[in-house]
């Protein structure tokens, strides 16, 4: 009997859920302006889905001019550079949040503080940042990607370091073994896979934010594709589209091969 009324209780509290978000969707859709939508709507898609799918062959090599494959390079670039610097500074960030590597919590908890704070801004508002400071270009999406990564990369970085094995770490220190030491022979060698899986997952991330800081002036192949829908130029659109699809999904393929080899 007592089971049957505990059953009856979480069918209740499901239907409840239900009822709940079922409400929270018809208040998210009662608010969205369907009048706002233009007559020639139609016909603008008609137009995009045309271009996207009779893309501008021409357009990815132009010997004399900049094209398809230049920019996707560039955003390759961006994107490798981005995660290089980002890897290379969070590394005593990682350590130092880390509250094994600290005898107490007064020392990695600042750490923790620090690499949240860098989360905390978007890389589009970093790249905004960026673009006041050095211009418009490739050079400010890489500080951004840098930037932004080192507060994710440096989380992941600590989490793999807490979860660590310590006994041979204890053991090297029992035989006297220095900080140095410990760190090389016992602390690296456990981390190190995990952290170049991390990079390589946070270098496919880059990848795709790479294509949108392009959009606003951070260089890479996102620059000509705002320039195309600018000009409503879909036969071009759809080229770079088409570009973007290929080498992410490529970077991914070969990512995740070697990330399978690490773990």
């Amino acid at each position: 009997m007592a089971r049957k009324n505990n059953q009856t209780e979480k069918n209740r509290y499901r239907w409840l859920i239900y009822v709940l978000l079922v409400l929270v969707y018809i208040w998210a859709f009662a608010g969205i302006p369907l009048d706002g939508i233009k007559e020639t709507a139609g016909q603008i898609t008609k137009s995009i889905f045309a271009g996207l799918f009779s893309p501008d062959w021409g357009y990815v090599y132009l010997p004399d001019g900049e094209d398809l494959l230049r920019g996707l390079l560039d955003t390759l670039a961006i994107s490798i550079l981005g995660t290089v610097i980002s890897t290379i500074v969070c590394l005593p960030f990682a350590f130092w949040a880390a509250a094994n590597m600290s005898r107490t919590r007064w020392i990695s908890g600042p750490g923790k503080i620090v690499l949240s704070f860098v989360r905390t801004f978007p890389e589009i508002v970093m790249a905004l940042l960026f673009i006041k400071a050095v211009g418009p270009g490739s050079f400010a999406g890489v500080l951004a990607l840098g930037l932004h990564s080192v507060g994710m990369l440096g989380k992941l970085f600590a989490d793999e370091i807490e979860n660590m094995d310590q006994g041979p770490a204890e053991a090297l220190t029992a035989a006297g073994a220095t900080r140095l030491q410990i760190l090389w022979f016992a602390v690296l060698p456990q981390v190190l896979p995990g952290f170049l899986s991390y990079t390589l997952y946070r270098f496919e991330i880059n990848l795709r934010s790479a294509t949108i800081l392009g959009m606003i002036g951070a260089g890479g192949i996102g620059t000509p594709l705002i320039f195309a829908l600018s000009s409503r130029d879909w036969d071009r659109v759809g080229i770079i589209m088409l570009g973007i699809i290929v080498m992410i999904t490529i970077i991914d393929l070969i990512s995740g091969a070697l990330r399978k080899k690490l773990v």
